[in-house]
């Protein structure tokens, strides 16, 4: 029977040194009979004398086997199974000496005084936050209800930026995203960055499903990262707006994408941020900013009250001309307080966590740290001892 197994020329002359046959023919991967003439295709010359060990079949790099060495384990190669006498396992791994666990202990405390302070620097960051947007919201709320209670009076409300340039949107939509400059912040930019590129996706802005092109603009050092990394092309970087973001800069921002919508160059406005709710709940959310939805019809019984009549001077149609650019820089000023908030908010919950997480640790290595130097000091006494033992 012709060997079963690959021959290769070193293995040949390797043979013919250890056992110097010089005896070769073809032969393939299967007991047949060998062939005659050329070398065929697919066949080698092998030594018929002393056959070459079948090697062991390797796995594919992608699913090959790491030998186990985890905490307290052992070498599959060297050390026997568990249970059995000899070998060199470990089952526990030795006691750090008690300098070691020292440097480590202060490392901690480091980092836990680090922590520290940016939780106090952002508890009072983020009450300063709060204050602001407290005192936008109202603003907000109350302009949204004199339009709501002006189109009810104007009937059939006709605007530019509800219906849109004369013979519809021609250019291409903008979303805006608002994130950080700065991290440890726990989930917040995450959270957004995902909710803008989930929304991105579905509307086919972004993906393998894109249909159409979009403008993306971004606001913050990590969403421009984030884009960057995911390969989307960033048209515009708002790099003006911080942790105080103001009122003049807003107003600039919301009257450049009034004019664009207007004129046809671009065809809607969408704002990606983190709406605070609570200091416990805050919710990414992609707000549509352009075209402004059709005011709510007012009814005689809402939740303030049945309705008061008013006397208009100019009649409402007019007065809606100049509430609603204000509805959208409210709207979009809101957008950044809550931003600024909700960063706040986040930063202090994540360094509150990571310096309760920090003194946890340091009480666990305290505790290491006093078992090592017991074990050190009973080491010390016990030397000594057979020291003067040896010496009687």
């Amino acid at each position: 029977m012709w060997p079963t197994n690959w021959a290769t020329p070193r293995r040949m002359r390797r043979c013919r040194k250890a056992c110097g046959s010089a005896t070769t023919d073809w032969f393939w991967a299967t007991p047949t009979t060998p062939p005659s003439g050329p070398t065929p295709p697919g066949w080698r010359r092998g030594c018929l004398t002393t056959p070459r060990p079948v090697r062991r079949r390797r796995s594919p790099p992608g699913r090959r086997r790491l030998p186990r060495r985890v905490f307290g384990g052992r070498s599959r190669s060297s050390d026997p199974p568990r249970g059995c006498g000899g070998g060199s396992a470990t089952l526990f791994p030795p006691m750090a000496n008690a300098r070691e666990i020292k440097k480590r202990m202060k490392a901690v405390g480091n980092i836990r005084r680090i922590t520290k302070t940016m939780q106090m620097i952002a508890t009072s960051r983020y009450a300063r936050a709060q204050q602001a947007a407290v005192a936008t919201k109202p603003y907000t709320e109350g302009v949204f209800e004199l339009v709501t209670e002006l189109a009810a009076k104007a009937g059939n409300v006709s605007h530019p930026l509800i219906d849109g340039p004369a013979g519809g949107p021609k250019g291409n939509e903008v979303v805006l995203v608002l994130a950080s400059n700065r991290g440890l912040c726990g989930p917040y930019n995450g959270n957004v960055l995902r909710a803008a590129l989930a929304y991105a996706r579905e509307a086919g802005l972004y993906g393998p499903k894109k249909s159409r092109d979009g403008i993306l603009e971004v606001s913050g050092k990590k969403a421009v990262a984030f884009f960057r990394f995911a390969g989307a092309k960033i048209d515009t970087v708002h790099s003006q707006f911080g942790d105080k973001p103001r009122y003049e800069d807003v107003e600039q921002l919301a009257e450049s994408y009034m004019d664009r919508f207007v004129t046809g160059q671009i065809s809607a406005v969408r704002v990606a941020y983190m709406r605070y709710i609570s200091a416990s709940r805050q919710k990414p959310e992609v707000m549509q900013l352009l075209p402004l939805k059709p005011p709510a019809k007012a009814t005689d019984a809402g939740p303030k009250g049945p309705a008061v009549e008013y006397e208009f001077s100019p009649p409402p149609a007019e007065l809606l001309k100049d509430l609603l650019p204000q509805t959208v820089k409210a709207s979009l000023f809101q957008a950044f307080t809550d931003s600024v908030v909700s960063e706040h908010v986040s930063r202090m919950i994540a360094m509150k966590a990571a310096t309760d997480n920090a003194g946890k640790m340091g009480k666990a290595l305290q505790r290491k740290y006093n078992r090592a130097r017991q074990s050190q000091i009973t080491t010390e006494l016990t030397e000594i001892i057979s020291g003067a033992a040896a010496l009687e």
